[in-house]
This record gives C-alpha cells, structure tokens and sequence, in this order.
C-alpha cells in the first residue's frame, strides 16, 4: 500500500482571528456609538453559573444607562488595539501571517446603526488598520456584524426582530464596500449567526424579555439576518466583482452519546438544527426539515415576497466556521455535564478538556470538514480555534505554553488529513493570536494568544505585550507551510 502524504495548498492562508469588541476598547471615543458588547458585565469566577446564555435584560441595560450599576464592562476596554494596532500588526507580521481576521465595529461607522450620514473618524480608523495590514502583505478577512450590534436599533425596533434593521444593515454594508473595495477581499456577514438561538441580545441585539414570544422573535430576527445577508452579498458582487462573501457558523458536531438509535436519530437531529444555518446561506433555501421544528414550536416566519427569491439568488461564496469542540447528543442525557462553546454537553470519557471544560477533540475537526465539504461543495476557511486555557508568566517573563502548541498541532495534523482527503480548504486563522477578552465570561484569565497582554481580570496591569513559545512555534508552521509542527 503506498502511503500518501498529504500537503497544504501553497497559497494557504496562515494567521489569527479577532473581533473589535473584545481588541479595541475606545468604546466611547471618535464618535462611536454603544453596541450590545458594550452592555456585557464582568461576572467573577465565585458568582457565575453554568449557564452560558450571555444573556442582558432591560433593567441590566436601564441600569447601566442611568449609572447605578457598578459593574465593569471588559469590552468596553479591550487590550486597546484602537491606539495599539501599528504595534500589534507588527507582532502579527513577525510571525509571518498570511491573514488577520477582524471586524468592524458597525457602531463605529454609524452610531445608532439607523444614522443617515456615516462617522468618517470610524471610516479613518479602519483605513489606517488596513494600510497597515497591506504594509505587511496581511490579507485582511472582514466580519461585518461580530456580536456587535447597535445598541440604537435595539432601542427603535429590538434589534433584528425589525425588518427595518435589514435596510440599516444593507446601508452599512454598502457604506464598507465602497470604501474599501481595493482593500478587503474576503468578507463575512455574521459571526457565528446561531448565536441568536441561544443568546439573542450578543447575536442579534434582541431583549427577550420585551417579546411576548421570545422564540419566535428569535426566528423572525434570524429570518431578517438571512435576507440581510443575501442582500449584502449581491452589493458585495457589485461594487467588488473579485470579492467573495463568506457565512460563518459555530460548528456545534453532535456525536451519539451511545449507538442506541434514539441518541443516532437525537445528534442526527441536533446537527441539523447547527447546520440549518449554513443550509440556507450556501444553499439559498430553508431545509425542509426545519418546517417540522417551527410547526411543533409554533414559529411563524414572517416573510415578504420575494424574500425566497433574494435567497436563492445571492448564496455564499465561501463557508467559515468556528471549531473548538465536539459534543454528545442522548436521548434521556444523564451524567457529568461539562461546559462548552455556547452550549454545554454530556462529558465525552474518550476525550480530554481544557481548564474551562471544553472537550479537545482534533479528530472531530477531520469529521467536520469532511461533512461540510461534502454537504456544501464550497471552499471551507476555519477562523476561529484555539485553547483557551491559564498562562503562567516566569519570572524571566517567557511563558512556555506547550499545552496551547500541542493543542494547535493536533488540529493542524488533522486539517492535513482533512487537505489530503479532498477537502477544499482556504486557510486557518486561530483564534486570538494576541490575548483579548473572552467572549463569554468577559475574562482575560482565559487566554488563546501567542501574545500575552499585561492585564488582569479585574482591568490591571500594563497592556504590555510579549511573545509566548508558542509565538515561535506558530512562527515556524507558517514558514514551512504546516510541514513543521
């Protein structure tokens, strides 16, 4: 038997990922307007739960607004790459990447999402930031809307479950297309668009608690996403004929927690309700087998004509997805539950997990690409993965983060396999190449960076960047194309 050794593409795109409410802080300065980040609070270790809906009420918001809350809000601060980017570019430049994934900050560009006229100091900025990514030949990879909703149109119409935000976003976008278009290539619409299942208010802006049927105002937004979506890609086609539109999905892969058929039929349906999303971006159509979910939850989806037609006619160019974990689908789930990327899920015994819980499974990253290669017959870019984990700095100050480097590599060798099987595979952007604020708990403790930044969970410390030894190593697996791992 002759062994086959698989190789990555010559013109792979090698780097890291980030979004502009957990990097930039300056939240409240050259004009920008708040953003649902912006309501985020710190909750330490002691007081949180379990739950990870990440969820902000109206008197969370009411209170913030009027200053009676004492809470800290991280994203607000970032690590300061609004005033820091030259120097973080540079860092990235050094490692040799081919690709930086950032967003815009939508609040930026126009303050209350709904303004006529755009900031030009937000359109400055992010002019300045990728002048500096070309000096460096960085391809920069632009999210369009990453968690970071207006907070002006959850005001005016709730955010998504208006059909007006369509037109405010279509605007936006149209607004960045033009003023980039010899800038940016590869754009996306919406990170992780099936957040807004799970946490409305991060994915979509949407206070739940002023819907009288929080889920089917859950749907309508998403239906409004979609069609936005769509419609985004269309102007993208026409102002910038060589760029290429890209959806993005928490890729949620659901195995069986036993081969009892009911847990193969229960992950078979729970990977459906993951990859609707994509079915309908790269397909342009919703699957039918979402028409039995929305009958048995008495979701009602308000379309306008020609909302099906605009679908089917501007799908997605390319499919992004973020990987971090593989999770257990049952029946009548019982045992150790552990915590997750959005969800939690039923402890995996054959797998090992991270210090937050998060079940490391680089194989299943293999299985995910094959399935969505398969399924879609569209080029597949993973932008975001990486170990969230603690980092010890020595008293020479070098960090030795063998565990984030043997987490990377295992991946790594299994996107190689995944090349090698025929998968067609754009690039790999880790998640947080420099430290930043973590998503979900709004910590800095839960590191992912090949940079360490000098600050606490509490907002201390300098904001100093160094190199960790994976800085090095990541370093050598661009230069040798993934060959030296």
């Amino acid at each position: 038997m002759t062994k086959f050794i698989p190789e990555f593409p010559k013109n792979f795109l090698w780097g890291g990922a980030t979004a502009a409410n957990q990097i930039e802080g300056a939240y409240n300065e050259d004009g920008k307007g708040l953003s649902a980040a912006d309501f985020v609070e710190y909750i330490p270790k002691d007081k949180r739960t379990k739950d990870n809906a990440m969820e902000i009420t109206s008197e969370q918001i009411r209170r913030t607004l009027s200053g009676e809350s004492t809470a800290r809000h991280p994203k607000r601060e970032g690590i300061d790459f609004y005033h820091r980017y030259k120097e973080d570019i540079a860092l990235l430049a050094e490692m040799g990447f081919k690709a930086f994934r950032l967003s815009i900050h939508w609040s930026r560009i126009f303050p209350n999402g709904y303004d006529e006229i755009p900031n030009e100091a937000g359109l400055q900025f992010y002019d300045n930031v990728f002048d500096e990514l070309a000096k460096y030949n960085i391809e920069p990879v632009v999210t369009l809307s990453h968690y970071e909703t207006p907070y002006g149109l959850t005001e005016k119409y709730n955010g998504w479950v208006g059909r007006e935000t369509i037109d405010h976003f279509v605007r936006y976008a149209e607004t960045v297309f033009k003023r980039y278009k010899d800038k940016v290539k590869y754009w996306m619409t919406f990170n992780e668009i099936n957040i807004i299942t799970i946490s409305p208010f991060t994915g979509a802006g949407i206070l739940s608690d002023k819907e009288d049927n929080p889920i089917q105002a859950k749907y309508q937004g998403l239906h409004h996403q979609f069609v936005a979506s769509a419609l985004a890609t269309k102007k993208l086609h026409e102002i910038v004929p060589e760029g290429k539109m890209g959806c993005m999905l928490a890729r949620m892969s659901h195995y069986p927690n036993t081969p009892n058929p009911v847990d193969v039929l229960k992950a078979q349906q729970d990977n459906q309700a993951n990859l609707f999303f994509t079915d309908v971006h790269a397909r342009g159509e919703y699957p039918k087998y979402m028409e039995r979910f929305f009958v048995e939850n008495d979701i009602h989806i308000v379309k306008e004509t020609g909302d099906d037609e605009i679908l089917k006619q501007y799908p997605v160019d390319y499919i992004t997805f973020s990987y971090y974990m593989s999770m257990l689908s049952s029946d009548s789930p019982e045992g150790e539950v552990t915590e997750g990327n959005l969800m939690n899920s039923l402890k995996n015994p054959y797998l090992e997990a991270s210090d937050w819980g998060w079940q490391i499974d680089p194989i299943g990253l293999r299985v995910v690409l094959n399935e969505l290669y398969d399924r879609y017959q569209l080029p597949l870019f993973i932008v975001e993965n990486g170990l969230g984990a603690y980092d010890k700095v020595e008293e020479d100050g070098a960090i030795h983060d063998t565990y984030r480097i043997d987490y990377l590599r295992k991946h790594i060798e299994q996107m190689k396999e995944a090349v090698g099987d025929g998968v067609d595979l754009m690039g790999y952007l880790a998640w947080g190449p420099i430290d930043l604020v973590s998503m979900s708990t709004s910590e800095m403790s839960k590191r992912y960076g090949f940079v360490y930044v000098d600050k606490d969970d509490e907002g201390n410390g300098t904001l100093d960047r160094s190199r960790k030894d994976s800085f090095y190593w990541y370093k050598k697996v661009i230069e040798s194309n993934g060959e030296v791992l």
